[in-house]
């Protein structure tokens, strides 16, 4: 069995209902050997105790020691995450029916006027603060001659630029995109996460509440 090699590549986030937590849950496994695979997909990394901690940390070294001591002589190579953040999800709380509720569109709604009027109020500012209808009115004056009242071709013109390049930059609109390629705030949010699961490891480490397979 010392020829025999099991891979191992372990997600960083898992979301699960269930109250014991198999390898297969958190990572996805390979080996030549369907026998060894079969036991180590099955082997019990976490059971989430009633009224315990909705949410651990386990090291991929500690399910790498329980690999072994249940197919010893095999080599294991972890090609995945170093740490797996298990978080155990409340089966009522995220139902679609929750989800789709009246306080869920309620909070949708105040997102969305917090994101509109603070937009607008951010980019009306910053127009102000460096003079851009002043620059238009110039400009328009030197082009025609004649006196700009705030309302002329030059503002509708920009005006309409500066939404299309906003519709442009964040490839997004309604339901629908312009492209495949994610949006920036998919790519914001996706960093955000990724900066989350570390905190959280390293909150963990530092504190020794990584947990022990079990």
């Amino acid at each position: 069995m010392a020829n025999i090699v099991l891979y191992v590549m372990a997600k960083q986030n898992v979301t699960t209902q269930k109250s014991d937590v198999a390898l297969a849950d958190a990572a996805s496994v390979y080996c030549e050997d369907e026998a060894i695979r079969a036991r180590a997909e099955a082997l019990k990394i976490h059971r989430f105790k009633s009224g315990g901690e909705p949410r651990v940390v386990i090291s991929i070294m500690k399910v790498i020691e329980e690999l072994t001591k249940l197919n010893p002589g095999i080599t294991v190579e972890s090609i995945g995450q170093t740490d797996i953040i298990i978080e155990k999800a409340s089966f009522q709380k995220n139902t679609p029916e929750t989800q789709r509720g009246f306080r869920e569109w309620i909070k949708v709604a105040v997102v969305a006027l917090i994101c509109f009027f603070g937009s607008g109020f951010t980019i009306m500012a910053y127009h102000n603060d460096i003079g851009v209808s002043d620059v238009l009115g110039r400009i328009y004056e030197l082009v025609t001659g004649q006196t700009s009242d705030g309302c002329t071709a030059l503002e509708v013109a920009y005006s309409v630029g500066l939404a299309a390049g906003i519709i442009t930059f964040y490839n997004h609109i309604g339901g629908k995109r312009f492209t495949a390629d994610p949006t920036p705030l998919e790519v914001e949010m996706r960093n955000y996460e990724r900066d989350v699961n570390q905190a959280i490891v390293e909150i963990s480490g530092r504190s020794g509440k990584e947990k022990d397979v079990n």
